[in-house]
């Protein structure tokens, strides 16, 4: 029987971080932005609705403005 060894581990090559709003370098303490003031960003548009999933589904009654259900679900 052939005693194999391990194979030779491979140079990795490491790929510094970027900041996902400047393209900065990422600091470890706002990890995955480099300043608080890249997270606040992103956060102000996560809460304005800025980052959607595309649908197949049309519009609710609720975002196409017209007069819809109370929340009983009876008509107004």
């Amino acid at each position: 029987m052939t005693d194999r060894s391990t194979p030779p581990l491979r140079a990795v090559r490491i790929i510094e971080a970027k900041c996902a709003i400047c393209g900065k370098p990422v600091a470890a303490d706002y990890r995955p932005f480099c300043s608080k003031r890249c997270a606040h960003i992103d956060l102000g548009r996560w809460l304005k609705e800025g980052y959607r999933v595309p649908t197949d589904e049309g519009q609710t009654e609720d975002e196409s403005g017209g007069e819809g259900r109370g929340p009983t679900g009876q008509g107004s």
